[in-house]
């Protein structure tokens, strides 16, 4: 029964990741770990989690933003590197840790909220749930949007990002913090936060393998929950299709807030 619930937190958890391109693991993983444990969850939940990325990509590589990719990924590598020569250290102060960086979320997901919505209704935009085209009231392309180059606190984001990573599997947050404020539509934040899950995921998915992660058990369970992710990854598809760019940056910024809670149930 406890494996048959873990099938239907991928597939819900799947919906959320299909229409945003995040959250997914994050949300799936404190349910995961109740549910089967953590030795089976953290490789089967990080396994998905590449599939997913890959499955958004394919479905629109060229809204990939690869100078922003290329950025993400060169500050998370060396924070990841970093926060695994770091993890000794915070061997017994984990609870804390996780603690304080929901908290820190939890702050960035709720002040990027209070800002949008001020924002959407001083310029007179409202949330719309159908928008295939361009139309009064929605937003398809952020208005406010302006290239932009990386600043120190950027730099700093980033790579404190790749610490926590590489110590905690948690940095996805953060990353998105940095993106959402880089990238111009939801379909380019959408497949550009897809393609770093990929590459990131890889490399834990290269240390599950060393560290003795996969057993026979773990992999029957990761050959069955695929099933479920793809239902979910469809569904949440045909979603993020009908949903306005304004929806989709209050739902971000909501599942930011909701991804700093479950770091504080871990």
């Amino acid at each position: 029964m406890s494996e048959f619930l873990f099938y239907i937190v991928i597939f819900l958890a799947n919906i959320i990741q299909g229409i945003t391109g995040f959250a997914g693991t994050i949300l799936a993983m404190p349910f995961s770990i109740h549910l089967v444990g953590y030795p089976v969850a953290k490789p089967v939940l990080n396994v998905l989690g590449i599939i997913a990325g890959v499955y958004v990509v394919l479905g629109g590589y060229k809204n990939v933003n690869i100078k922003q990719l290329k950025r993400v990924s060169l500050f998370m590598a060396i924070g990841i590197l970093i926060g695994v020569v770091l993890k000794r250290f915070t061997a017994g102060h984990e609870k804390i840790m996780f603690v304080a960086l929901g908290l820190f979320v939890i702050f960035i997901g709720a002040r990027g909220l209070i800002s949008f919505i001020k924002y959407a209704f001083e310029s007179g935009v409202f949330i719309t749930y159908k928008s295939p085209r361009k139309s009064k009231g929605t937003i398809e392309e952020r208005e406010d949007y302006i290239e932009k180059g990386m600043t120190p606190g950027d730099r700093v984001l980033l790579l404190f990002s790749g610490i926590v990573h590489g110590i905690f599997v948690s940095g996805g947050p953060l990353i998105i913090t940095y993106l959402s404020n880089h990238t111009k539509s939801k379909e380019e934040f959408r497949r550009t936060v897809s393609a770093v899950w990929i590459i990131l995921n890889s490399l834990i998915l290269v240390s599950d393998i060393l560290s003795g992660y996969y057993t026979m058990d773990t992999m029957k369970v990761q050959l069955c929950s695929i099933p479920f992710l793809f239902g979910g990854m469809f569904v949440g598809g045909l979603l993020f299709k009908r949903m306005s760019q304004t929806l989709f940056t209050v739902l971000t910024y909501i599942l930011l807030c909701i991804a700093g809670v479950s770091l504080l149930l871990k």
